[in-house]
């Protein structure tokens, strides 16, 4: 038996908080953990978890740390950077692995990570947040409604809250790299702002622009739907940036650039006021079609993006210490099925008819 159900890692960042208040609501026995001393100290004395500080460079301390939970919640990105060598150290240990990615990149490397987990008889499931986590019980409820369809569009998009540090650092991570879809199956680059449309949202229209996000890897593993293209609202003038981004690329992708921007954000306020977030809603958009020209279309509507990944982030841990687990790389919708997110209180799926 282990010490801890969960070893959090990158606790204090500011969803790494709202988890752990999740955490603590379920009774969850955590091991906080991360780089930052001070913050851990702090993070421990408020919430009267033990924690250890921990580099993920530093392979042997991490494997021995994560032999003590029985499931690892990685919270700390830009996970390109962190996410492998994670997996790597939790197959090591028999943890089980799951993270709040939304990197495309991402997932398509643990997705190869497959057979190691199998072989080391554990669970690697990445974006147990949001996004994945709506959109990809979004598009599998899509793929029911209509099995043989080709072609899978996905969009979301918010009302009100903002971002926190976490999530606009990713942001200047992709910077200068273009957009991203899946066409017959495999991954191609095209120029951001080149498709652009707007959505019917239910109760109102909105502008959006397709993005790299991760449901072009994690939808293509749930459904097997060959072309998918995902979308987020936006204003006219982003539109307008995004377009422009494609012409100076060379200079986007300068790291000391990112290095610079990534350091003005940390001077910023964690993330959004637990007001804004209760203010907040979280609003996805569907359609399936297939060869023949017939169509589904469905919306779901939850909450804030924030909130609701401290929800199923914890109720998915819930559900794989409750339960017996299936070894290998599973997305949430793929393991849990189409109707994981309406598990999440004022969570709304409706289908166009």
């Amino acid at each position: 038996m282990r010490e801890f159900n969960c070893i959090v890692y990158g606790s204090y960042g500011y969803t790494g908080e709202l988890i752990i208040q999740g955490c603590k609501r379920q009774q969850f026995t955590v091991l906080l953990a991360g780089r930052d001393e001070a913050k851990l100290k702090a993070q421990s004395e408020r919430h009267q978890y033990p924690f250890e500080v921990i580099e993920i460079a530093d392979h042997p301390k991490l494997v021995s740390q994560l032999r003590r939970a029985q499931v690892l919640i990685h919270c700390g990105g830009p996970f390109q950077h962190t996410a492998l060598a994670m997996v790597k150290a939790c197959a090591e240990a028999q943890t089980h692995y799951t993270d709040i990615t939304g990197e495309y990149q991402v997932f398509e490397t643990l997705a190869s990570m497959d057979s190691l987990a199998k072989n080391a008889s554990i669970l690697v499931m990445p974006g147990v947040g949001f996004d994945v986590v709506p959109s990809d019980c979004l598009a599998l409820h899509l793929k029911n409604l209509l099995p043989d369809a080709t072609h899978l569009q996905l969009a979301f998009t918010m009302g009100k809250g903002g971002l926190s540090r976490g999530t606009s650092k990713t942001m200047i991570e992709g910077m200068g790299n273009g957009s991203c879809i899946r066409e017959n199956g495999k991954l191609k680059q095209i120029s951001l702002g080149h498709k652009v449309q707007e959505i019917n949202f239910g109760s109102f229209n909105k502008l959006t622009l397709c993005i790299p996000w991760g449901d072009i890897a994690t939808a293509w593993r749930s459904t097997q739907i060959p072309n998918i293209e995902v979308y987020s609202g936006v204003s006219a003038a982003a539109i307008k940036s995004a377009r422009w981004s494609n012409y100076l690329g060379w200079i986007l992708r300068m790291s000391w650039l990112k290095k610079y921007l990534q350091k003005k954000v940390d001077r910023r306020h964690a993330g959004p006021s637990e007001e804004r977030r209760n203010e907040g809603r979280s609003y996805l958009w569907g359609k399936v079609w297939n060869e023949k020209g017939a169509y589904k279309i469905a919306r779901l509507e939850t909450l804030n993006g924030y909130s609701l990944t401290a929800k199923t982030v914890v109720l998915i841990a819930q559900k794989l210490l409750n339960g017996s687990i299936r070894e290998g790389y599973f997305t949430p919708a793929q393991y849990f099925g189409a109707d994981l997110i309406l598990e999440i209180e004022s969570t709304v799926r409706t289908d166009e008819q």
